[in-house]
């Protein structure tokens, strides 16, 4: 017992130290993560399925729709008003038992708004005070009901609808490059917090050393107590700057493991990611790129229609007119086989219109006012149209140079880095001041730095490029999706 007791306890330690050694993660494998565990990921994703079923919702719409109403039974016992022959009336005595159904198919027609239905019913009549059953048939019947005039909302969803669902998918995609792009930040923001850290230690194991020498020096009388109280000062400074290092990379740290869903137990180790894509991106292919794939345009689109139709619903609106058209067959009998024979014409056919006589102007006042919200629109559209151009002209140009600024950082930060441990070796023979050595170390801190910099600008305009245009520059193939694949997995 003792021995398996022994073993579990081995078995946890090494759990523990491994979670507590850190998880390796490099740039790619933390935005995969994002994307799936994320909580933006799955509003993203929350957001998509819902316009998802807003799509299969009209699509449905436009097919048939089958469905059975049906009464069985009602059963009455009571007092029920009734008129005389003479004019007045009386109460009777009902005992009945009554039963109803209906079997409807109804289409919508895109083409003119109406709807057509072909209906067939029964009904069921048994009256307990005189014994006597009464069935009533209606085989078939066919329906249309039809508004004059007005707009026809079926032919205007049949214009948004499709535009409003790509608009959705063009949005998801969107949503998912803007994780990338903040799992870039926040991947960043703890890699140069691990940048500062490990600058921050070596700056202090440098500054104790240097003081160290210095305090010897002085015994020996080559420095000044200037210099060695200089001295004492750089590793105070040094102490003073580890602790700031250490609690930015804390928060630094706990920020990127909430975001990537890691628990708390969780060191993540980022690592400097050395390789970025090259590519060459015009402008103009850009802009073609985002005018077609971005959800920008598609938004334009919809706004556009949808101000569209208001002008249109307020005109039609200043008239009502429906028509309803009814014809079939009819039969009644005491005997349910007998109420489908000798069939006679059901006809129904009835014409309702609302026409304002003196409104003040109220109706065609909205038809004004629907007009000039559409104006409205289309200015804001042609104002966004230009500042969208605009923004990704800005955004190419600072990309195409962040290229070439990542790699200068890259040769300034080795450069800097090779002249600070030149400089170290320089100091300790006696041959540099202490206010050169510390104008070097300043120098290869603020260009190591400068690098994490650059390189967080160039991934962080790669994938709002990635955002705005919906392409994927490293392996010339558009950004796209299996909508109906995700919807199943949920």
């Amino acid at each position: 017992m003792k021995r398996f007791i022994l073993t579990i306890l081995s078995v946890v330690l090494c759990v523990v130290l491994a979670l507590a050694e850190g998880v390796n993660l490099s740039l790619d494998d933390a935005i995969a993560r994002a994307r799936s565990r994320s909580v933006d990921a799955a509003e993203a994703l929350d957001q998509l399925r819902s316009a998802y079923w807003e799509w299969r919702s009209f699509r449905a719409d436009q097919l048939p729709e089958l469905s059975l109403n049906a009464t069985a039974p009602y059963y009455g016992k009571q007092y029920s008003s009734y008129l005389n022959s003479n004019g007045s009336y009386s109460f009777v005595r009902t005992n009945m038992l009554e039963a109803s159904m209906q079997l409807s198919v109804k289409q919508n027609i895109p083409l003119t708004g109406g709807t057509v239905a072909v209906n067939t019913s029964l009904d069921f009549l048994r009256s307990f005070d005189i014994n006597q059953n009464r069935y009533m048939s209606i085989p078939v019947a066919l329906t249309l009901s039809q508004p004059l005039f007005a707009v026809n909302n079926m032919k205007w969803d049949r214009r948004i609808e499709p535009v409003r669902y790509s608009e959705a998918k063009a949005a998801f995609l969107s949503a998912s490059e803007d994780v990338a792009a903040l799992c870039v930040e926040y991947y960043f923001d703890l890699l140069m917090g691990g940048e500062n850290l490990d600058i921050a230690r070596q700056n202090l194991e440098n500054a104790s050393k240097l003081y160290a020498v210095a305090q010897e020096k002085r015994q020996m009388g080559q420095i000044s107590k200037n210099d060695l109280l200089q001295m004492e000062l750089n590793m105070l400074q040094a102490k003073a700057s580890l602790t700031d290092a250490e609690s930015a990379y804390k928060a630094a740290m706990f920020q990127l493991r909430s975001f990537l869903d890691y628990g708390e137990d969780v060191d993540i180790v980022p690592e400097v990611p050395r390789d970025v894509p090259r590519a060459e991106i015009p402008y103009n292919d850009a802009l073609d790129k985002a005018l077609t794939n971005n959800k920008f345009v598609k938004t334009i689109l919809r706004r556009q229609l949808e101000a569209d139709y208001e002008v249109a619903k307020a005109k039609g609106d200043m008239r009502e007119i429906k028509m309803f058209v009814q014809l079939g067959f009819t039969g009644t009998d005491d005997n349910f086989s007998g109420a489908y024979r000798g069939l006679k014409d059901n006809q129904i056919a009835s014409v309702g219109f609302a026409i304002p006589l003196v409104d003040w102007g109220r109706r065609r006042g909205k038809v004004k006012k629907a007009e000039s919200r559409r104006r409205v629109t289309q200015s804001e559209v042609s104002r966004e149209k230009m500042e969208f151009s605009h923004d990704l002209f800005i955004l190419v140009e600072r990309f195409d140079n962040q290229q070439r600024q990542v790699d200068i950082a890259a040769k300034a930060a080795a450069i800097a880095e090779q002249r600070y441990d030149t400089n170290v070796e320089t100091y300790l023979i006696g041959a540099l001041s202490t206010l050169e050595l510390n104008d070097s170390r300043v120098s290869k801190d603020t260009a190591r730095r400068d690098y994490i910099t650059q390189l967080y600008k160039f991934w962080n305009y790669w994938y709002r490029l990635r955002s705005l245009t919906l392409h994927d520059y490293s392996s010339r193939q558009d950004i796209n999706a299996d909508i109906d694949k995700l919807m199943k997995m949920q």
